[in-house]
C-alpha cells in the first residue's frame, strides 16, 4: 500500500505500536503517482539520498519528523522509472552509506548493490527470468590465444538450446560479457527470447577485458584482437555463418565505446552493433571534464565524428536519460543515420547501470536479429 505524509506523522502520534503497524504493512519506498515516500527509522544526526540522477544534486537531506527517530524525504520520480540509490546515516560525526533497510528490492553490479525504487507503472520485465518452459543454453570457459597482445584471454561461449554442428549459427560477440550474464540476465534473456521466437538461435561470446579501462578506450589493438584473434578463434571451432550481417557487436559503457571503435577500424566485418550508454564523449569546443581516462576516447569519438564512413548496416543504441552521456548518445543518432545505416535509439527513465542494459535487450537483440515471430508479424 503507498502512504501520505500525514498517515505517517499520525502513527507517530499514537505511539510507537502504531509506528511498527505501518511500517509493517507498508512497502517504502511508497509511491504514489509520480511521488515518492523514502522513510528512515533510526538514531540519525543527518540521513540523505544518494542517488545517480542527472542534474539533479546527488545528495538530497531527509527531513526528521518531531517527537520521533523517524526521517522521510519525498520526490517526484516519472512514471516507468528505475531510480537505484543508497542512504546516507551520520551520527556523531561519522557517517555511512547503506542500503535502504526497508527497502526489498536492490540491483547489483561489478561494486556491490544498491537498493531501487521502481517508479509507477514500471515491473521488471518476465523475459529477463528463468522460464521453465524455455530450455536453457549452455556457457562454456574457453581461452583465446591473442596474437594482438601476446598472451590468452579468458572467454565464455554461449551455445543455445538444441544447438547442432551441422547448422551455422549467427554469432553475437559481447563486451563485458560476464558482467552482462551476472549484473543483466545475459543468458536468461538469451533463452528465452529464442524459446519464445524472437530470437533466432544464435552463439555469443563473451569477452571480458585484463585491462578495460585502457583497451575499451577505443585502443587500436583492441579492435584488432576481435576482428584477427577472436572471431577467426571461433569460426575454427564453431559452425558460425561466415557473413557480416550474421555478426553483431555489443557492449555498455565503455563497451560500447570497444563496440563502435571495433567496427569502425574494421568497416564491413561487423554488420550489426548494440550500443548501450555509449561513452561517446567528444569537444567540440574547449576541454572535457571527465578526466584523463577519457582522453583517447575523446580523441576517438572526435575522429568518428569527422568521417563516421559506414562501420556498419544496423545499429541499436539505448540509454538512460537520468544519465550525463544521454547527450552524446542523442547526438550521435543524426550522425549515424545520415551514413545510411538503420539506426534505432531508445532511451529509458533509469540511469548507468545494469538492469537499464537489461532492459533493453529484447528490443535491441531482436532488432538486429529478429526472429521468425517478428519476420512474421512485421
Amino acid at each position: 500500500m503507498s502512504v501520505a505524509m500525514a498517515d505517517i506523522e499520525r502513527a507517530i502520534a499514537r505511539g510507537s505500536v502504531a509506528l511498527d503497524a505501518l511500517l509493517e504493512e507498508t512497502e517504502f519506498p511508497s509511491v504514489e503517482g509520480r511521488s515518492v515516500t523514502f522513510l528512515y527509522r533510526g538514531r540519525a544526526d543527518e540521513v540523505t539520498l544518494h542517488h545517480w540522477i542527472h542534474g539533479l544534486p546527488g545528495s538530497m537531506p531527509f527531513r526528521k519528523l518531531e517527537r520521533s527517530d523517524v526521517w522521510v524525504l519525498q520526490l517526484d520520480l516519472p512514471a516507468g522509472s528505475r531510480m537505484e540509490y543508497k542512504l546516507g546515516v551520520a551520527l556523531r560525526g561519522r557517517g555511512r552509506l547503506m542500503r535502504d533497510p526497508l527497502n526489498r528490492h536492490t540491483a547489483r553490479d561489478p561494486f556491490g548493490a544498491n537498493s531501487v525504487v521502481y517508479g509507477d507503472g514500471y515491473e521488471p520485465p518476465e523475459w529477463t527470468v528463468a522460464d521453465e518452459e524455455a530450455r536453457p543454453g549452455t556457457i562454456e570457459d574457453r581461452h583465446v590465444e591473442s596474437s594482438v597482445f601476446g598472451d590468452w584471454r579468458e572467454i565464455k561461449v554461449y551455445r543455445p538450446a538444441r544447438f547442432r554442428e551441422t547448422r551455422r549459427y549467427p554469432l553475437l560477440v559481447v563486451h563485458d560479457g560476464a558482467d552482462y550474464l551476472s549484473f543483466a540476465n545475459l543468458q536468461e534473456v538469451l533463452d528465452n527470447l529464442i524459446h519464445r521466437l524472437e530470437l533466432p538461435p544464435l552463439v555469443a561470446v563473451m569477452t571480458q577485458s585484463k585491462d578495460r579501462m585502457n583497451e575499451y578506450a577505443a585502443d587500436p589493438r583492441h579492435a584488432d584482437f576481435i576482428v584477427k584473434d577472436l572471431v577467426p578463434a571461433m569460426e575454427d571451432v564453431l559452425p558460425l555463418v561466415p557473413e557480416p550481417a550474421a555478426r553483431a557487436l555489443m557492449g555498455a559503457s565503455f563497451g560500447a565505446v570497444a563496440s563502435l571503435s571495433t567496427a569502425w577500424r574494421h568497416p564491413g566485418f561487423f554488420g550489426k552493433l548494440l550500443l548501450q550508454s555509449g561513452s561517446f564523449v567528444f569537444t567540440d569546443i574547449g576541454e572535457h571534464d571527465r578526466g584523463p581516462v577519457f582522453d583517447p576516447v575523446v580523441d576517438f569519438v572526435n575522429e568518428f565524428r569527422a568521417a563516421p564512413g559506414r562501420p556498419a548496416d544496423q545499429v541499436f543504441l539505448s540509454c538512460g536519460v537520468y544519465e550525463s552521456l544521454i547527450y552524446y548518445n542523442r547526438s550521435l543518432l543524426p550522425l549515424l543515420t545520415e551514413t545510411g545505416m538503420n539506426v534505432r535509439l531508445v532511451e529509458a527513465n533509469d540511469g548507468h547501470n545494469w538492469e537499464n542494459w537489461r532492459d533493453q535487450l529484447r528490443e535491441g537483440l531482436s532488432f538486429l536479429f529478429p526472429g521468425p515471430l517478428w519476420l512474421v508479424y512485421e
